[in-house]
């Protein structure tokens, strides 16, 4: 279907912001989930904030330090998460070891011990900012060696782009580094005003990313047993993070005006199958 055939039906479809699907999708249980319903830092016992860095600076030369327990960058409140970046002077009293970003951000990391397949949500309303680059994502809970133990980009989304986003999976086959990365977009025309449901069902033998609902990308096991190109059959964890700048989310350029920016989650739900 083209893409301008899906967006409409997509519209069509969607789920009115005040209704997010509350029972479980047919043949699914719910088995963890965040409604984000107690003002204050996220809670320490479903999420853990993620400061790391490679040791040439940050990924993909991004612009932003990672801040634990920082409320001005990742908190709830009128029952959402709210993970924002702010253009601010980072000094080392502060922000230990920032490598001199000049901007603040958060990183949240699922503390859960991970799920193999299943359904995964979240009901966002996105940042669009030229330079903003927010994401709800998964990697293995074992670690692994990037990119041969696998990425799940259930919802991926750059400000220069405002209203397109994007679902991708990277393998040691597939991956950005080498530009064979296995993906697709969509545009959401109110994705920065509205809340949208982010989604990605995986099972044994695909990945299918959907908006609403509506799926919009599938990616197959090739059924050849081989890593590199299917990895996904270990558990992996949830990741919501807002990067600024970057390779891709600084293609062209970082509107420093605009910030503060923020992505804000209504919930985030994990469904396996009965």
């Amino acid at each position: 279907m083209p893409a301008f055939a899906l967006a409409a039906a997509l519209l069509a479809t969607q789920t009115p912001a005040s209704t997010p699907t509350e029972t479980a999708p047919a043949g699914y249980r719910l088995v963890w989930s965040d409604e984000f319903s107690t003002d204050g830092l996220p809670d320490p016992v479903l999420w853990t904030p993620n400061t790391s860095r490679n040791r040439d600076g940050w990924y993909n030369n991004e612009l932003q330090y990672y801040a634990a327990g920082r409320l001005q960058n990742s908190r709830v409140e009128n029952g959402h998460l709210v993970i924002e970046a702010r253009r601010e002077a980072v000094d080392a009293a502060t922000f230990p070891d920032t490598g001199g970003q000049n901007f603040t951000s958060a990183r949240l990391d699922s503390v859960a011990p991970g799920w193999t397949y299943g359904r995964f949500e979240a009901r966002i309303r996105l940042p669009c900012a030229r330079g903003s680059w927010p994401a709800f994502w998964m990697l293995p809970v074992n670690g692994g060696q990037w990119p041969l133990s696998g990425e799940i980009d259930i919802l991926e989304h750059v400000g220069h782009q405002p209203g397109v986003v994007h679902g991708t999976v990277h393998t040691g086959a597939y991956n950005h580094v080498a530009h064979t990365e296995k993906g697709g977009p969509l545009t959401v025309p109110d994705a920065c005003e509205a809340f949208h449901r982010y989604q990605v069902e995986w099972t044994p033998q695909a990945v299918v990313f959907s908006v609403d609902d509506a799926p919009y990308y599938r990616f197959d096991n090739d059924g050849r047993g081989e890593a590199a190109s299917w990895p996904f059959d270990t558990p992996f964890h949830l990741i919501l993070n807002v990067a600024v700048g970057g390779d891709w989310g600084g293609a062209e350029g970082v509107d420093e005006a605009a910030f503060p920016q923020r992505m804000e989650v209504d919930y985030v739900r994990v469904w396996q199958a009965n």
